[in-house]
């Protein structure tokens, strides 16, 4: 099927149904105007919040209208989604985020106004019977309390707060828009424009000339930039470290975990597991060297494929067959879930024209979740259904056992329960593959997620956690400097039986992650914690599967760390990441039995 269908093509079996969230666009329209009558009542409650009840009554308001307006936003972005140039819906969209900054103005002074109170107040406010539905919300903001600033200090951070974005505004014309890569050859001998699109395929190219020369063309280019992407990077550095001193944090690595409340050492722990376990990352290597016969493996060689291409064809009904049969771990109840998502139009499937491209899961509290796919028959898109319904699950799950306040979850949870589906389907394929090609296209496809998501995350971790503290200290970072931490923790990642290629030293120029600082240590404790609950489900099976359905229950009632560690997932130990290094391993063994 070359062509791709109009939306109104595309059979209404095959869409996500809408209406379950708004039955028409007049209810859509109804709703919106009560929304907009209900934003006028917020001010009544300015300057009152020290009485209880006022406080009561105004979180109530609060939660009635983020409820209203997230509706309203989720169902104009998903309509919106269908068919992006659809002028109509670009209208609705707008009209929708413009209700969503309206509410959050709105609404900006409940925070101030209870943190101003003396911390007697505050506690007897978090005690009192009257309010102990938003408890945790009331802690959450005590918890904040000691990095809150005076209402001047405050004003003039807000002021600051535009000029903070520069680095990353800088860096993201400057990749996006201004960065001109020269042409390089294709595998037919075609001079080709190289772009940040065309990278990736060229460095999973057969053909090492082409890897080679694409590699070497990206990093010439970068390097030609290096002082001026080293100020911006520098840049970004700076201006964390004026936030974490202006608002009283030990460092920034403290401030951006605060956030989430994570420990740090859970941050440091990861690093130092992960350094235990490199031997494992450079017995990959060698294996990879084996199977790509080669001399030298060089960082041209990460993406090249290990095995002859290896078609599967799999249609989305057998890929819903797949998933489900692979999620029996997980016990009744979850699949009988998932059924109801796959009946009952919680999935948008094929592409059609003017369709977001891509994949996620979304929804508003009160209907189901929603999946977006653009499916095409392959392996990887069987993985992005049985990811896409983690989430979905997860959120079903939590807003049917959780008010409204404390079902969402955060960021750093968020990943577990896609990525542990994930890890499900893969051992489900690896137990039953009987074709010696198809299990090792599967445990290569398995392996490189560990290097890419749990190694290179962490390696860029400690990147960023070695030049803020580099700062910190008074040190200013040159281009050289930069280059030489970025070369040298490659060496130490990848180990003696590659070719640690000079040019990957400029690598760090064009990671968009090291705009939002301390993000990407997420990818590997999320991936790692998904890895121990699956080796849990599969070992121990009933009791595993019910500290599981109670993570995913919890929603965001408590702080992540303690919603994990009382599912038995302790990410401030080093323990689930040995267990996720245990998998690694098995793989590897697997990988090397067959090339014997």
């Amino acid at each position: 099927m070359n062509h791709v269908p109009k939306r109104s093509e595309t059979a209404p079996e095959q869409r996500w149904k809408l209406e379950d969230l708004f039955a028409s666009q007049a209810a859509w329209d109804k709703e919106y105007s009560e929304a907009k009558e209900q934003i006028k009542k917020a001010a009544a409650f300015q300057g009152k919040l020290a009485d209880p009840g006022q406080l009561k009554a105004c979180f109530e308001l609060e939660d009635d209208l983020s409820l209203h307006v997230e509706r309203l936003y989720v169902y104009a972005n998903m309509k919106h989604h269908e068919d992006t140039a659809e002028p109509s819906y670009q209208a609705l969209s707008d009209k929708s985020k413009k209700l969503s900054v309206e509410t959050s103005e709105a609404l900006s002074f409940i925070t101030p106004e209870v943190l101003s109170l003396d911390d007697k107040a505050l506690d007897a406010m978090i005690n009192n019977p009257e309010l102990a539905k938003y408890r945790h919300t009331l802690e959450e903001m005590r918890r904040q309390k000691a990095h809150i600033l005076s209402k001047g200090e405050e004003a003039l951070l807000a002021q600051v707060g535009n000029v903070s974005q520069a680095p990353g505004t800088i860096f993201s014309m400057l990749n996006n828009a201004d960065l001109k890569f020269p042409k390089v050859k294709d595998e037919s001998g075609q001079e080709v424009e190289l772009t940040h699109g065309r990278y990736i395929q060229f460095l999973e190219s057969k053909n090492r000339e082409v890897r080679s020369a694409a590699f070497k063309t990206m990093y010439e280019t970068y390097g030609k930039l290096k002082n001026t992407l080293a100020s911006t990077l520098n840049a970004n550095i700076t201006k964390n470290i004026f936030y974490s001193r202006a608002r009283k944090y030990p460092s920034t690595l403290e401030m951006s975990l605060y956030g989430d409340n994570i420990p740090k050492e859970v941050y440091t722990n990861l690093i130092d597991t992960i350094h235990k376990h490199l031997p494992l990352m450079h017995r990959y290597m060698e294996l990879r060297k084996k199977l790509l016969k080669v001399d030298e493996l060089h960082m041209y060689d990460l993406f090249a494929p290990l095995v002859d291409e290896f078609k599967m064809d799999i249609t989305f009904e057998q890929a819903k067959a797949t998933v489900k049969e692979s999620l029996k771990p997980l016990g009744e109840d979850y699949l009988n879930v998932l059924q109801d998502g796959f009946d009952n139009g919680w999935i948008d499937v094929y592409e059609n024209e003017g369709k977001r491209s891509g994949a996620y899961s979304w929804g508003a509290y009160g209907t189901h979740p929603y999946v977006l796919l653009n499916h095409k028959d392959n392996l990887n898109s069987m993985f992005t259904l049985t990811h896409e319904m983690g989430h979905a699950l997860h959120s079903y799950y939590s807003d049917g056992n959780q008010d409204y306040r404390d079902a969402q979850y955060t960021i750093f949870l968020a990943e577990v329960a896609s990525t542990l589906n994930e890890a499900l389907l893969m051992d489900y394929m690896l137990k039953k593959s009987t074709d010696p090609k198809e299990k090792m296209y599967l445990l290569t496809y398995y392996a490189d997620q560990f290097r890419t998501t749990v190694f290179r995350q962490t390696m860029f971790a400690e990147f960023e956690k070695i030049t803020h503290e580099r700062t910190e200290q008074g040190d200013s970072l040159t281009p050289q400097e930069l280059s030489q931490i970025y070369y040298d923790l490659n060496v130490k990642y990848y180990g003696p039986g590659m070719v640690i290629d000079k040019d990957i030293e400029m690598e760090w120029a064009r990671i968009p992650h090291f705009y939002t600082s301390f993000y990407v240590y997420k990818y590997a404790t999320g991936f790692s914690a998904a890895t121990s609950f699956s080796k849990q489900i599969l070992e121990e099976g009933a009791p595993a599967v019910e500290r599981y359905l109670g993570f995913l229950k919890s929603g965001g009632s408590d702080y992540s760390i303690n919603i994990l560690k009382k599912a038995g997932v302790d990410m401030s130990t080093p323990e689930p990441i040995e267990q996720a290094m245990s998998v690694f391993e098995e793989l590897i063994e697997q990988m090397e039995q067959l090339t014997k």
